[in-house]
């Protein structure tokens, strides 16, 4: 569909809205790849990439030999690969991430393939750009160390080949703003679709297994999963990139006094004295509330994409749950209760066999090019079904406790389970024009 100039602007807000951005939309883009692969959204790269931060090859490539180098931190150990690794999806495959001299974090190192449309930035959204959230693991005394931004220009500028390769990017001297600058242009090349979901969207009907297509179905009915990680064409992140708390961490901790705590620490709002919070002390757990101080957000974390899920385990905000069976376990029995619970954790209901066909979809939402590791990833996951410490199938099939009312089955029988989820139609969305009437 044709999109009115004059309509272009109005429509880019909404949509902006509709797939949970925070910030107005640039007023101009940069130009998208030719090719953009299937499950890659042409309207969220215009509205993600604004012309001011255009990955160009260049910046790309100082981004990535940045990106690659340890000597960014204080003791020359880690680098931002070594949390983000391309041989686990750009994730760590740890529970928890370390940093120099042997320090754990107290969060999962989360994949950064997509992490150029996530409306914020880290698991409580504290940072909102690209370009923020590369600047603030550099600093964090347990992640790569470095003092200050004015000691990393520093280490920076005696590299002579930085000093060159700055001047031919930014054509300046060495900083902070365009050091991260270079990373998030690398960042945004790693983007990722072209999975067999996909394909089997654009009409493959053979892409999917039966127990797969079953999966879906659930995924979009009695599973609820869609309830938060829903996808569609213009935003198929499978995320609906906001905060919930879910229980994950409730039985390691008291909410309520640990959050009256916070409050007496967490009071300027500085971003570097949040990251430090999140990442160093049991405050981790309070989540998106270091970052608003409101009540509501205790122990909420954000929504992670599905996109690649099969490969970037372990899973939830403190890699506690090994497994994707392990997740659903945990969504089976309703999560863990606490005063702060999101009011749409209940109990699935869902059986041995369903729990199997959900686990089967999720590894479909993984990138052809990691397709042997994905393999490889769900025979391990499988190898450990028995070993599944989050089952508690008589509180998931309601045979102890009262958590609510489960969601219908699906009629299978009736129609075809592909059609169960809604997934539409991209329609063009134009960036809005920069001329002057």
């Amino acid at each position: 569909m044709r999109t009115p100039s004059g309509a272009a602007l109005p429509l880019a807000v909404l949509l902006y809205a509709l797939t949970g951005h925070a910030e107005p939309p640039p007023q101009s883009s940069a130009p998208p790849p030719a090719d953009l692969p299937p499950g890659v959204s042409l309207s969220l790269w215009k509205l993600a990439v604004p012309a001011s931060a255009a990955p160009t090859p260049e910046k790309v490539l100082l981004g990535e030999k940045l990106f690659n180098d340890k000597r960014l931190s204080v003791d020359d150990t880690v680098s931002c690969s070594t949390c983000h690794d391309e041989k686990f999806g750009f994730t760590d495959g740890k529970p928890v991430s370390e940093g120099v001299k042997g320090q754990k974090v107290t969060r999962n190192s989360p994949t950064i393939l997509n992490a150029m449309f996530n409306a914020s930035q880290f698991w409580d959204g504290r940072a909102s750009t690209l370009e923020d959230q590369a600047k603030l693991p550099i600093l964090n005394p347990r992640e790569m160390g470095m003092p200050n931004p004015e000691a990393v220009v520093v280490k920076v500028k005696a590299i002579p080949e930085y000093v060159a390769e700055f001047r031919k990017v930014f054509n300046r001297e060495v900083n902070y703003d365009d050091l991260a600058a270079a990373i998030g242009a690398f960042e945004r090349t790693l983007y990722s679709g072209n999975a067999r979901f996909d394909r089997f969207m654009l009409g493959d009907a053979k892409a999917l297994t039966d127990s797969e297509r079953r999966g879906w179905a659930l995924f979009n009915g009695k599973g609820r999963c869609n309830s938060c990680h829903a996808g569609n064409v213009v935003n198929p992140l499978f995320s609906d990139q906001k905060f919930h708390n879910i229980g994950v961490a409730a039985h390691k901790q008291d909410f309520v006094k640990l959050a009256r705590q916070a409050l007496k620490v967490v009071r300027t709002g500085d971003e570097k004295q949040i990251d430090e919070l999140a990442l160093e002390t049991n405050f981790s757990e309070l989540g998106r509330f270091l970052v608003t101080k409101q009540e509501n957000d205790v122990g909420a974390f954000k929504t992670p994409t599905l996109r690649n899920i099969g490969i970037t385990g372990p899973y939830m905000h403190d890699g506690s749950l090994t497994t994707l069976w392990d997740v659903m376990d945990h969504y089976n029995k309703g999560g863990v209760p606490n005063p702060y619970l999101d009011g749409g954790m209940q109990r699935l209901g869902l059986t041995e066999p369903e729990i199997d066909d959900l686990v089967a979809f999720l590894f479909t939402l993984t990138d052809e090019r990691f397709a042997k590791l994905n393999t490889k990833f769900l025979a391990a996951q499988r190898a450990r079904k028995n070993q599944r410490p989050e089952r508690d199938t008589a509180v998931a099939l309601g045979k102890k406790g009262n958590l609510g009312d489960l969601a219908p089955n699906p009629d299978l029988n009736v129609k075809n389970p592909a059609d169960l989820g809604v997934y539409g139609t991209e329609l063009s969305v134009k960036p809005a024009s920069t001329k002057k009437p």
